[in-house]
């Protein structure tokens, strides 16, 4: 399951997310910084039991009319997040910069566009007929929000979607890095997005995974998951000397251990075989880690799995902590929003807490933190995202190099 050769490590130049938190990274940081809860009761449509969930509330950017056969919830959220705090600037002098042909997309998602199909059915159900504008393969499938992005900022690489369920964005960060290594791109846009529907809370709540209340990773008690949604989108280039100083991408360990279709592996042997990846991809050990971004999904044996593999490559692990208890499990779009939270945290100098501790399981990892560390600045930070069927991704980032 481990993954033998290297790849010479890239450069994060932009970021940006829109979450439940607000509208860019600001409003990320500024939760994460507070350590306070975001999830809320939900908005957008009703349910016939109680959660709270982490939505996004505030109004999302239409879609212009040449792409309007591109039209969902998916696709406007990966837009609004586009627009934010001058990233589309940033992708389009990458653009001008490498060239329109040199420059990639690659997006992970797990629902994409099924709200609106949702409704399109419902639709179809009243009438007996679907919508006159309702068009599967443009708002429906995987590859449909990446085929819109690439028609909204010119891109004319390669561009696809990865869809392993919570471990897609993850998974998206490690195929842009080998597409630079292969020389296929100079530069590849990240995206991971997903969005709410009837399918994943229904889903979920079928699998008894569904907390009522606010989640509470890593604890004694919790009981279950918060549904989030979320768009972060990461811009990742080769290395050159005006972006030396940058964060880097240093590697992305993946591995599946098929070992059930929705439980993970008791003892985490996946997981860890990812992280243990992630740090021979980069020629790092583990005493070199100084923070991790955990999964932790706030389920009883999610939790536990994560804590073994945890415990299981880590002699002494290092500082841990996890944002469901904030945002809520954005699914296809977590491993993207991780990979922005480890990126704040080296950058700007903070350990975030795990927002809803309030008792460590004493079987899980014992240097979890319960509020956030300020003034501590990670050098080489690992991420995981760990999915359905065994699909697991442990990312590896590291500081640049000075100015």
């Amino acid at each position: 399951m481990n993954q033998a050769a290297s790849l010479p490590p890239v450069a994060i130049t932009a970021y940006q997310c829109v979450s439940a938190a607000g509208d860019d990274t600001e409003a990320l940081w500024q939760s994460l910084s507070n350590n306070q809860s975001c999830l809320k009761p939900l908005r957008l449509f009703e349910l016939p039991f109680a959660t709270v969930v982490g939505e996004i509330t505030s109004p999302l950017p239409s879609i212009r009319p040449e792409l309007k056969a591109y039209d969902c919830r998916n696709a406007r959220v990966a837009l609004k997040a586009l627009g934010q705090g001058g990233f589309r600037a940033s992708v389009e002098q990458a653009v001008t910069h490498h060239g329109a042909g040199r420059v990639g997309l690659v997006l992970g998602t797990s629902t994409s566009g099924i709200y609106d199909s949702e409704a399109a059915y419902a639709h179809f159900l009243q009438q007996g007929q679907m919508p006159a504008d309702f068009n599967f393969t443009r708002r429906h499938t995987a590859q449909a929000t990446a085929e819109f992005l690439s028609l909204m900022i010119g891109l004319q690489g390669p561009s696809y979607a990865i869809s392993t369920a919570c471990s897609s964005s993850a998974k998206a960060l490690g195929a842009a890095q080998r597409l630079i290594a292969a020389d296929v791109c100079d530069a590849v846009l990240v995206v991971g997005v997903d969005t709410l529907c009837h399918l994943t809370l229904h889903g979920f709540h079928s699998l008894q995974l569904v907390s009522e209340d606010a989640c509470r990773p890593m604890d004694i008690k919790r009981n279950g998951i918060n549904i989030g949604e979320a768009a972060a989108l990461l811009l990742i280039e080769r290395i050159a000397e005006n972006n030396a100083h940058r964060p880097r991408l240093l590697g992305v360990g993946e591995t599946s251990d098929a070992h059930h279709m929705s439980a993970p592996h008791p003892e985490g042997a996946g997981a860890a075989a990812a992280m243990r990846s992630a740090l021979a991809l980069a020629g790092k050990s583990t005493n070199q880690v100084n923070y991790i971004c955990l999964h932790a999904t706030a389920t009883p044996l999610n939790d536990l799995a994560e804590a073994k593999a945890v415990t299981g490559v880590f002699d002494d692990p290092p500082p841990c902590s996890g944002v469901k208890g904030l945002l809520g499990h954005t699914l296809g779009a977590a491993g993207a929003v991780n990979a922005i939270v480890s990126l704040l945290a080296m950058e700007r100098g903070l350990l975030p807490g795990t927002c809803g501790l309030q008792e460590s399981d004493p079987h899980c990892i014992g240097s979890v933190l319960a509020a956030p560390c300020p003034g501590v600045y990670p050098r080489l930070v690992l991420s995981n995202a760990f999915g359905f069927g065994g699909n697991n991704a442990s990312i590896l980032f590291g500081v640049g190099e000075a100015r």
